[in-house]
């Protein structure tokens, strides 16, 4: 199951990954971001012990999604080694994350 990550635990739980961090970055009153869901928990499961797969709520969590310069949700950030590595905004097939992740792990 993915983790729900706040601004007062992503920089310990993203950015001191030893592994690769796949980061949504949704709302609840998002539509696209509720069709992503499933998509975001079958990664965790499927990258379980080789990524992490983390949720960060927007509405409750704005310092990291600023930061980042997070303007259209969802948006997933890849991370590795505390840098972002690659970007996804707007929902794509399972198969796009499933490629970026494949690649860092």
């Amino acid at each position: 199951m993915a983790i729900e990550v706040t601004d007062a635990t992503f920089l310990d739980v993203v950015l001191k990954s030893e592994k690769p961090v796949l980061v949504d970055f949704w709302a609840a009153w998002c539509g696209p971001c509720r069709m992503l869901a499933p998509t975001v928990e079958e990664l965790s499961a499927d990258f379980e012990g080789k990524a992490v797969v983390v949720k960060v709520d927007v509405d409750a969590n704005q310092e990291f999604a600023a930061k980042y310069g997070v303007r259209n949700i969802p948006t997933i950030l890849i991370f590795k080694g505390g840098e972002v590595v690659d970007k996804q905004v707007g929902v794509a097939p399972k198969a796009t994350y499933t490629e970026k992740l494949e690649a860092l792990v």
